[in-house]
């Protein structure tokens, strides 16, 4: 019998067949020492369907379970992380399915309560940490002490920083997160969910993460086929709007997509709420809606260099037809 079978006769019999089934899965599964990819996704095939089906009780039973399992299926642990802290704390604190990504997304979504959760997980990366931290106590602007800068994982210092420094402070703050970014973006380099090519979306990357406007403004204009000076617009301006349409077009996955944006607009994210608009409106955003804006700008990438064209040959027509004339003239003095 299948696990679809399974499941539907738990689905059609009184609510606590599906509550059964549902534990008694997950309990044999972390049961196994090596489960096997195709036992992970029976797992998730049986269990996700019931979800809604299972009582509170049964949910804070099965993230207690899975937290210490070392092969916990990251879709059923993800799933259980949307409940409220109370339920998904044992996963947040322990479980090794989340990825920094993850994590960055659950504070973005859920805020505070998870966001304290997780800032007791052991190793945690510093970027997250300091993330914490300023939603902790979004007054403080933080530092790095300069000491610190040319070490591979520096610390962080809390510094109160007073009126007339500030934009030296939020400068430096946004380079700070240039480089604490930089190791996070390379882990995920091979992380599933992105469709566009994985030499544009690295290059993509790589070019944010210098800091350099021009490199990555080419590398965008390589990656969407138009002309660098359309490119340089959409970076231009004050927020991320166009931008974001742009890595929608090349249907990069969201963590993609926001690892590449915080990398060029740092301080359009001074706190996990800009997170949670982010990606609000890149989910909303339809790629048929981004590709059209594509579309916009290849057309006026093909009417600029329409326009640069025209005038030199219509220009060298006037010029020979001028050389004609001067010809023509100085041949009828002659007679």
């Amino acid at each position: 019998m299948s696990s679809s079978d399974f499941r539907q006769i738990a689905i059609r019999a009184e609510p606590g067949k599906a509550e059964r089934l549902f534990r008694a899965a997950v309990s044999a599964f972390c049961s196994l020492t090596r489960p096997s990819r195709r036992e992970i996704a029976q797992l998730e095939d049986l269990t996700l369907p019931l979800f809604d089906n299972v009582s509170v009780e049964s949910r804070r039973y099965v993230a207690a379970a899975l937290s210490e399992c070392e092969y916990a299926p990251a879709a059923l642990v993800r799933r259980l992380c949307e409940e409220p802290v109370d339920i998904a704390a044992p996963l947040l604190i322990r479980s090794r399915a989340l990825s920094d990504i993850d994590l960055i997304a659950l504070i973005g979504r859920h805020g505070l309560p998870h966001a304290r959760a997780i800032a007791r997980r052991k190793d945690l990366n510093p970027t997250i940490a300091h993330l914490i931290r300023a939603l902790e106590k979004p007054t403080l602007v933080r530092m790095r002490q300069p000491e610190a800068i040319a070490e591979s994982e520096p610390e962080t210092a809390e510094v109160v920083v007073p009126g007339p420094d500030r934009q030296k402070a939020a400068g430096v703050a946004v380079e700070n997160a240039r480089r604490r970014l930089r190791s996070m973006m390379r882990a995920d380099g091979e992380s599933g969910g992105a469709t566009a090519g994985a030499e544009t979306y690295v290059k993509l990357r790589e070019t944010a993460l210098t800091g350099n406007a021009a490199f990555f403004q080419t590398a965008l204009a390589d990656a969407l086929e138009i002309d660098f000076s359309t490119a340089r617009s959409l970076i231009a301006n004050q927020n991320y709007t166009s931008l974001l349409a742009a890595l929608r077009a090349l249907d990069l996955g969201e963590d993609r997509a926001f690892l590449i944006t915080v990398a060029v607009y740092p301080a359009e994210f001074p706190h996990p709420q800009a997170i949670r608009i982010f990606l609000d409106r890149y989910r909303l955003l339809h790629r048929d809606a981004a590709l059209d804006r594509l579309r916009g700008w290849k057309a006026e990438t093909l009417s600029k260099a329409i326009h640069n064209t025209w005038p030199a040959a219509a220009n060298a027509d006037i010029r020979k037809a001028d050389s004609d004339n001067a010809a023509a003239s100085v041949k009828a003095r002659r007679f």
